[in-house]
């Protein structure tokens, strides 16, 4: 789970860097700014602070956040997907989202496939 909570947090924080560069390009260029980019970048960094919560629980030990973890990684995942289909953003932030997607899709490797404790949970239930 290290490297979860490593590329969450990378992921966090590009996301809290995007936050930032929307006000600077407001203020200093806002032709690279639309709408669309700035509802955009403030979700995803809420759900990006949201995702690292889940992250280190898990990592703790947690598997109700584990769950939570491995759902809201698909739905960001699947979200980020459509916007970039569907959503007109600003060239820089389609190439943050597909970073970002890139990050959760490493994640969703990590986390979706059965983790140790689980292997095992599941061992001695089939063998009952």
């Amino acid at each position: 789970m290290r490297t979860v909570k490593w590329l969450v947090g990378t992921y966090a924080a590009l996301s809290t860097l995007t936050v930032a560069a929307i006000f600077i390009f407001a203020a200093v260029a806002p032709g690279l700014v639309t709408p669309a980019a700035e509802v955009r970048g403030v979700i995803v960094a809420v759900t990006s602070y949201l995702t690292l919560i889940f992250a280190f629980r898990a990592a703790s030990g947690s598997a109700r956040a584990l769950l939570r973890l491995r759902i809201v990684v698909a739905v960001i995942l699947v979200a980020i997907v459509a916007v970039l289909l569907f959503l007109p953003l600003p060239a820089w932030m389609v190439v943050e989202q597909a970073v970002c997607g890139v990050i959760l899709a490493a994640v969703a490797a990590l986390i979706l496939r059965p983790m140790p404790a689980e292997r095992g949970h599941r061992e001695a239930l089939s063998t009952d």
